[in-house]
């Protein structure tokens, strides 16, 4: 069991001989608080209790949440390292033997080094998630850089978060997540929720916004699809997948057409009115309605319900971010909050709805291709010059910046990239433009791959290390509103498991690195540095002590001192992070998707999830109350659509696009629009929807266009009495 040192480990009085270890789910952004339940006679977790002491959410969890404990002990888990020997068996989950943690590191060590000696540091990458806590997001930044001295890393936050980072800091000059704790969410007057399927994705925040309703406030919420939010909101703007910047340019004009703009406000603290202005001029409600199919008095309505909420918060999440022009929508929806002066102050805002559970924080401390940590810049000469110092490498020594995640594949197709160290996140699944990237890492001379759990990606993997789960090891991560908590261990590593964190040291030794590793010995020295890493940064956790989250109930950065409380409220002064202190409106074309309907392919595609699932689904396919409730994939269709294509409810059709295909089973219902189908991406090989999903990026953020590609729907061929077809056969 862990030491009492920085959290009380309460003994279970209802349950003799358990303990409760207070923790968080390993899950989404929302972080919820939880206990674990722990058998004190074998040390194992055996289940789970809510904490109802935490304030963002009250004893509140999902379907994910209460059976995450599950993951731990599962019998799917890895336990020792494996190496595959016969490379002709890679993409398979054939042909893998255990090793030796000693001759699985012997031969990444001796690949890596054979690799780089022939091709040179940069041969050599990196790609983790977020899903880790801000200790492994940090030191595997620093690994990479240091220990591998390669510029190619990137994090699969670039497929969630990274069109949100991105307009945060054009508009304000800062990235946090939410200028506001989630605890004002059901005190204010107004939500404008865009792109996100709440009641599914974020449940246990959905308790805030009924009672925002129920006090007699406002919901409205823009989504192409009737999720069950849409359906329980004032005001539904169903617009087509895509149009999402034309939708928030109106909303700007007829704000300020309508008298509901804060001059004061937006003279004092912004930039950029008069071109804001002049553009959102042509963006009338019919105009509007042209391009998003949203019905005029629908547009009026919202902005008049927005404009005079005397307190109003515009949240958002993937279904505005995954978009090539995603950071465009990000900051034109923010355009909002500062015309009308509904920001810097409590109850109103923007905040998003973060997908990973370290989305905030993972996205900060050195996984992006061109971030130090503290959102620092690696083409910043001082930046750089600051972290060289704390890590104790010269200047010059530093690596450049490297590209995006999903251009490290097109890399890897040309052989620029031979070498992949690949870390809690499944690209085989999670990527766009699927066959493509599994064809980058097939190409690949060598690959490892760190998990919990035999993953679709780690079948391309020459050696798979067997990670640990949040629950074995301990650390922080960064909620969805910007908020520093902790994660708990509730028992020791099984098997021959290791954080990744250790992995790391212990590589960096082999590599002969390791006088820049060997004093990070544990999760808390790694605190230790990274705080220091982050001081004077943009996101600055240097007073982000354990003892103070554990003391707060965690900790809003920025915190630049162990004196200082933390930021819950961020621009309270009315000073953003730009030089002269001021937020900037965005004056934004709209664009188009980058893939209209045509004749051929007339139809929509979006994709998003679940409640029963997480991400890629490699942790939440193999719990059996989760896969029961989801087992495979689904194509939502329109009866108008279904009658058109002579489809039946529940029929298997092929879907197709320009890069691929695939066989969904029918869910028709009236929920959808009729020029736009939707599939949830939580399933992999043949059933993965990203094997359709366009590759084209956002040029600031780097985001693919997950929610919005060209589509076509077809029956298939009857086939003969008695037989399947080939794609039932692998559907079964």
């Amino acid at each position: 069991m862990p030491e009492d040192k920085f959290f009380k480990v309460i003994e279970n009085k209802r349950h003799p001989g358990e303990k409760l270890v207070p923790t968080h789910c390993s899950y989404c952004g929302m972080q919820c608080g939880m206990n674990l339940r722990v058998d004190t006679s074998t040390n194992k977790i055996i289940g789970v209790e809510p904490r109802y002491d935490w304030p963002v959410t009250l004893g509140k969890m999902c379907p994910k949440g209460v059976t995450a404990y599950q993951q731990t002990n599962h019998d799917d888990r890895l336990l020792r390292p494996l190496i595959r020997d016969d490379r002709s068996l890679r993409g398979t989950k054939e042909g893998f033997r255990e090793a030796s943690w000693e001759e699985a590191y012997d031969l990444i060590v001796r690949r890596f080094q054979e690799l780089q000696g022939e091709y040179g540091p940069d041969t050599l990458s990196v790609f983790s998630g977020v899903s880790m806590t801000n200790e492994k997001c940090y030191l595997t930044g620093k690994f990479a850089r240091v220990g591998l001295k390669t510029r190619y890393i990137d994090y699969n936050g670039r497929f969630c978060m990274s069109s949100a980072a991105a307009g945060f800091m054009r508009t304000f000059g800062i990235d946090r997540g939410s200028t506001l704790p989630w605890t004002d969410l059901h005190e204010t007057d107004c939500l404008f929720i865009a792109g996100s399927n709440t009641a599914e994705c974020h449940p246990t925040s959905m308790f805030r916004i009924w009672e925002v309703q129920s006090r007699g406030g406002y919901l409205i919420v823009v989504d192409p699809r009737e999720t069950p939010i849409a359906r329980r909101a004032d005001l539904h703007l169903d617009l087509r997948p895509g149009t999402d910047l034309a939708l928030a340019n109106c909303m700007v004009n007829m704000l300020i057409q309508g008298g509901y703009a804060d001059e004061a406000f937006v003279a004092a603290h912004t930039n950029g009115i008069e071109e804001l202005t002049e553009l959102v001029k042509e963006f009338t409600p019919e105009y509007t309605s042209e391009i998003t199919g949203v019905a005029p008095e629908k547009l009026i309505r919202a902005a008049e319900i927005y404009g005079k909420a005397p307190n109003a918060v515009v949240m958002f999440a993937r279904g505005i971010e995954q978009q090539h022009k995603g950071s465009d929508n990000v900051s034109a929806y923010t355009n909002m909050c500062l015309v009308t002066g509904k920001i810097g102050r409590p109850k109103s805002g923007v905040a998003t709805f973060t997908g990973q559970g370290n989305g905030q924080g993972g996205r900060e401390h050195g996984q992006k291709a061109d971030a130090l940590p503290g959102y620092r810049k690696i083409t910043n000469p001082k930046h750089v010059e600051e972290v060289s110092k704390i890590w104790g490498i010269r200047p010059e020594e530093m690596p450049q910046p490297g590209v995006s995640a999903y251009e490290m594949f097109g890399l890897m197709a040309d052989k620029t990239i031979r070498g992949l160290y690949l870390l809690c996140s499944n690209p085989a699944v999670s990527a766009p433009n699927l066959n493509e990237v599994r064809a980058a890492l097939m190409s690949l001379d060598f690959m490892v791959c760190s998990d919990i759990f035999l993953s679709e990606s780690a079948e391309y993997a020459d050696v798979v290390l067997p990670s640990t789960t949040w629950s074995e090891d301990e650390g922080t991560v960064t909620n969805l509103e910007g908020r520093c908590i902790k994660i708990n261990k509730a028992q020791e590593p099984i098997g021959e498991s290791k954080p990744d964190w250790l992995m790391q040291v212990e590589l960096a030794e082999r590599l002969g690195r390791g006088d820049y590793f060997r004093h990070l010995a544990s999760a808390r020295a790694i605190n230790d540095e990274f705080r220091l890493a982050s001081k004077g940064g943009y996101a600055d956790y240097y007073g982000v002590t354990w003892e103070k989250i554990e003391r707060q109930q965690g900790v809003f950065w920025p915190c630049k001192s162990e004196e200082d409380p933390g930021t819950p409220h961020m621009f309270l002064d009315k000073r953003f992070y730009h030089p002269d202190g001021k937020a900037k409106l965005c004056a934004l074309a709209y664009r188009p998707p980058a893939e209209e309907p045509c004749g051929e392919y007339p139809l929509r595609l979006t994709t998003g999830r679940v409640v029963y699932h997480y991400l890629s689904g490699n942790q939440t396919r193999r719990i059996p109350f989760l896969h029961a409730m989801c087992p495979e994939p689904f194509v939502e269709v329109h009866p108008e659509t279904a009658a058109r294509y002579g489809i039946e409810h529940e029929e298997r059709v092929e879907l197709r696009t320009r890069r691929g295909r695939a066989i969904f089973k029918v869910k028709m219902t009236e929920a959808i629009r009729p020029d736009t189908v939707f599939v949830p991406y939580h399933f992999g090989h043949d059933e993965s929807v990203n094997l359709l999903t366009i590759a084209a990026l956002d040029p600031m953020s780097r985001m693919p266009e997950f929610k919005a590609c060209a589509a076509q729907i077809a029956k298939r061929p009857s086939p003969a009495a008695g037989q399947a077809t080939t794609s039932e056969a692998i559907l079964r």
